[in-house]
């Protein structure tokens, strides 16, 4: 009897272990993130993005009305890695460059350590800040998610250091 919940102890114990390794090894899932949608997030009444150069993109409304502009990191920070693969953002400014959302494209990286960069204000550090001043930023910790939040930061970085040369006019 002893013998036979022993067993069964040790049977469960290694179905735990087994479960909790397959979690850990689970391939990583694509979270799809609207261009659009973090645009007009910041724009309600924006209806088209138009490429300017390189770096930049105007956004505007039907009536060609300029609201901002924004860049995006995908074409060129292939390389910055996060925790499960690349960390691609968007930068949303308004008229004047002064930053208005940062937010992550599409990607792969754990939703629940995105939550909770977003929960401490890690995207909001450069909200209302010039483009000029984005490197004396230095945000505040980000506890469980350092990998993700230095990619984000490396791509902002990237971002700023080359749009910075070709502002739209």
């Amino acid at each position: 009897m002893i013998l036979n919940k022993f067993s069964t102890a040790c049977i469960a114990v290694l179905f735990t272990v087994s479960i909790s390794a397959q979690r850990r090894q689970a391939e990583p899932v694509l979270t799809k993130v609207s261009n659009k949608d973090v645009v007009q997030s910041v724009f309600p009444d924006a209806t088209k993005v138009e490429k300017v150069d390189d770096y930049w993109f105007r956004i505007v409304n039907d009536k060609n009305k300029v609201f901002g502009y924004a860049m995006t990191s995908t074409e060129y920070c292939k390389d910055v890695i996060g925790y499960n693969n690349t960390t691609p953002i968007m930068v949303v400014t308004d008229k004047k460059f002064t930053i208005k959302k940062i937010a992550l494209l599409s990607h792969y990286e754990t939703l629940s350590y995105i939550r909770r960069l977003e929960k401490m204000g890690f995207f909001s550090n450069w909200d209302n800040i010039k483009l000029s001043k984005v490197p004396t930023i230095k945000p505040d910790g980000y506890t469980g998610a350092t990998k993700t939040a230095k990619a984000v930061e490396k791509n902002l970085n990237f971002l700023v250091e080359n749009g910075s040369k070709t502002l739209p006019k």
